[in-house]
């Protein structure tokens, strides 16, 4: 299985002008650039887009651990908070801390928190990244 997604760059650094699209559809030609990655510009960057995919991909693991706990869970909601920083070495992302919070009727605290945490070193894209992941999960 693959996924596909393409980005284009035109111009310096800070003036330049960038854009970002998806084989999917679901990203078309959104663009990007200096402004939005390092000045808080309204708009996204490649650090957002990560985070996205972090949190979507964790709501599905966790969704999975869950269920293999004996769990349907009613709500899954996951925020990626990225911290992106610049050090000696230059601009790298330097931790992600995800904060789930989950309606899961009947679910045992103490599964639950396993579910998390499992789902958290098993998500792809957890596994993917080479960076400190943190999590907080909240039974609701």
């Amino acid at each position: 299985m693959q996924r596909r997604a393409s980005a284009q760059w035109r111009g310096g650094l800070k003036d330049g002008k960038g854009t970002v699209s998806t084989a999917s559809g679901a990203l078309r030609t959104v663009a990007y650039g200096f402004a939005m990655r390092f000045e808080n510009e309204p708009g996204t960057n490649p650090e957002e887009l990560v985070a996205a995919a972090h949190a979507s991909c964790f709501a599905m693991a966790f969704s999975s651990e869950l269920g293999k706990a004996g769990y349907r869970p009613d709500l899954i909601e996951v925020k990626a908070t990225l911290d992106f920083d610049k050090a000696d070495a230059g601009w790298s992302v330097k931790s992600i801390h995800l904060d789930a919070t989950a309606k899961v009727p009947g679910a045992d605290p103490a599964k639950f928190q396993t579910a998390a945490e499992t789902a958290k070193k098993t998500c792809p894209i957890s596994r993917l990244l080479n960076t400190q992941i943190t999590m907080s999960a909240k039974l609701v």
